[in-house]
């Protein structure tokens, strides 16, 4: 703990960060040596030890690189943070990770598939993780939780490991806690700010081995955490979307320039019989409600011209239409309907 204090002196103080810090640990060749040459270093061990303290009340733990329990993956990204803090089940690190990111403004189908996923990667042993944000990132986290056991999920947040943002997930940030991990580079209790966001994206792809985009604007956050990916050399994967949808701009042209891989679902990656049967069983339980789907995006379609593209009649569409206004996959406007 007294290596955690000194290490903490150090990246608490104003204007270092992780790469002045390993600077410093080279020069001086240790954290208590590179401590005792920090100027107003009084103030600054009263700021650790009131948040050590915060800390020990709260049941958050410090990881530094040198920890066997701090992320492999991480660990291999330069200027990694240099000490994490840790809420919930500390082992959940130690397991194969697989990132999935996207827009907080998905489609209902897009949050299905994301969760299909992260159940899926949770049920075979993988730690699925995410930023905690609304939309694809908390349909990843929610589909890991609904596996058997504990250690599904990690939540990179970018603020202190006890803020809960957005206040809409708090319900999720608690179950994450007890049966995943939630974990940060920032001091406990810090309230984020724009930029933090960003170095939360950098350790959501350096966390992982895969990194699977869903829903995504070009230029969105998800987008930067996939450019993060590549540069470390993560398995890049993209989840293809109507291409009238600006949500599909990300991951299709990822597809399309041969940066990302494309994943369809879950058999992708585990291609057991259980999971193509389950896929199977669902793609014919929904066979009719899929073709309209196949017909809408988001222009309108009078329900005669969708009747004459699925070649069924108007009393069927009309139906199969209300089972999936009611599932919020599509949403009745002038001129017909379209795809949410």
């Amino acid at each position: 703990m007294s290596d955690i204090f000194n290490k903490l002196l150090i990246l608490r103080t104003p204007g270092i960060g992780p790469v002045k810090y390993a600077d410093l640990i080279r020069k001086f060749g240790s954290a208590q040596a590179a401590a005792e040459t920090l100027n107003n270093i009084s103030a600054i061990r009263d700021v650790v030890l009131r948040e050590m303290e915060t800390a020990q009340k709260n049941n958050i733990y410090y990881i530094s690189d040198e920890d066997e329990e701090y992320p492999c993956a991480l660990k291999e990204v330069k200027n990694h943070p240099p000490v994490i803090t840790v809420r919930g089940n500390i082992k959940t690190l130690q397991k194969p990770v697989v990132s999935i990111v996207g827009t907080r403004h998905a489609t209902a189908a897009g949050i299905r598939i994301a969760s299909e996923l992260g159940k899926a990667f949770a049920e075979s042993g993988y730690a699925v993780a995410s930023g905690m944000a609304i939309g694809t990132d908390s349909a990843a986290h929610i589909g890991a939780l609904q596996s058997d056991g504990d250690s599904q999920t990690i939540a990179v947040v970018a603020g202190g490991v006890d803020y809960i943002w957005p206040l809409e997930n708090e319900s999720l940030y608690w179950k994450i806690v007890e049966r995943g991990v939630v974990i940060s580079e920032m001091p406990v209790g810090f309230v984020p700010v724009a930029t933090n966001f960003v170095q939360r994206n950098r350790w959501v792809a350096g966390i992982c081995e895969k990194l699977i985009l869903g829903e995504a604007d070009l230029k969105s956050g998800s987008m930067t955490t996939v450019r993060f990916g590549i540069d470390y050399g993560r398995d890049i994967y993209a989840i293809p979307s109507h291409p009238l949808d600006s949500r599909a701009l990300g991951p299709n042209s990822l597809i399309q320039s041969g940066v990302a891989k494309l994943c369809m679902g879950a058999e992708d990656f585990f291609k057991n019989e259980k999971n193509v049967s389950d896929r199977k069983k669902n793609l014919e339980k929904n066979e009719k409600e899929i073709s309209l789907l196949d017909a809408l995006g988001t222009i309108p379609v009078s329900e005669s011209v969708l009747a004459q593209i699925v070649k069924k009649s108007i009393s069927e569409i009309k139906s199969n239409l209300v089972v999936l206004e009611l599932q919020g996959l599509v949403k009745k406007v002038d001129g017909g309907y379209i795809r949410i």
